[in-house]
């Protein structure tokens, strides 16, 4: 919901263009494909695993975009494509959806599951006016949060929200987390402690 606000805070609104959401079929990935698509944006969503397609189609992604199309080098600048989007992913995948971000449009980065660094150049920023959001929950000002947990609230659809969910026992932490790192969990995990 921190990415949804600050892209909503940076003018990307419904409109023609897709919005990309990157590692779409994670935790933090479906929930933003959910809430996207709740709020009437034309969600593209990009996963590794085209066997999710129909998963990631119910929870109202218009498009599905393979992950190899993002993580190919690509140049400073592509063709225009996405009015925003969220990236879980960071590395390859931030920097080309930057170079294809349509004028005025807004990236919010809050992961780094496919790297940490950025390999980019500042074009889209000066030429297209595409707008780059760190998003990050450790120490979002208390207003924000309250603000973001009553959106939750009334903008996610519960049944889709329990059936992207699961709960593991805490006894299972290092073997869920080789599932997660090798690209296996289909949306978020909840561990009970």
């Amino acid at each position: 919901m921190l990415c949804v606000m600050a892209l909503e805070r940076n003018g990307v609104v419904p409109g023609d263009r897709e919005v990309v959401v990157t590692g779409a079929a994670g935790g933090v990935g479906s929930i933003a494909v959910l809430l996207l698509s709740r709020l009437g944006h034309r969600v593209a969503a990009s996963t590794g695993r085209p066997e999710l397609e129909s998963y990631l189609r119910g929870l109202g992604a218009a498009s599905i975009v393979p992950r190899e199309e993002l993580t190919a080098k690509g140049g400073s600048m592509q063709s225009e494509r996405w009015a925003g989007g969220v990236d879980t992913v960071g590395g390859e995948t931030l920097a080309n959806v930057f170079a294809q971000t349509a004028y005025g449009g807004a990236i919010a980065c809050c992961g780094m599951a496919g790297g940490h660094e950025l390999a980019t150049t500042v074009w889209p920023l000066i030429l297209r006016n595409v707008s780059l959001l760190g998003v990050s929950s450790i120490r979002t000002p208390d207003d924000q949060r309250a603000e973001a947990w009553t959106r939750l609230a009334r903008d996610i659809d519960a049944a889709k929200l329990a059936s992207l969910s699961r709960t593991e026992p805490l006894s299972r932490i290092h073997e869920l987390s080789e599932e997660i790192l090798a690209g296996r969990v289909r949306g978020r995990v909840v561990i009970a402690v």
